[in-house]
């Protein structure tokens, strides 16, 4: 279920503000997005797996608290990332 290092540096590469950044809230959102995207075939196949979807309703939270503060942050590096990442903007009124 985990990434593999080449996935994991694909999106870090794409996402990253510079070459060393790994750890901004775009690659964190990116990440999360790809792990809850696996988590989520990996529960339409087993549906009887009650802690991986503890972990998926944990990982979709912090993925939703992070959308909330690049939002509030930086608008436009918001706007960017849900956009490549096809990620719902509930906040839009």
């Amino acid at each position: 279920m985990a990434l593999d290092s080449a996935q994991k540096a694909q999106i870090i590469e794409q996402f990253a503000r510079n070459e060393k950044d790994t750890g901004s809230a775009e690659v964190q959102i990116a990440l999360l997005t790809k792990r809850i995207a696996n988590l989520t075939e990996h529960l339409k196949i087993n549906k009887k797996d009650h802690s991986s979807r503890l972990g998926l309703l944990k990982m979709v939270g912090k993925r939703k608290r992070l959308l909330r503060y690049l939002r509030a942050k930086d608008y436009d590096s918001y706007t960017k990332v849900i956009t490549s990442l096809n990620i719902r903007d509930k906040q839009t009124v």
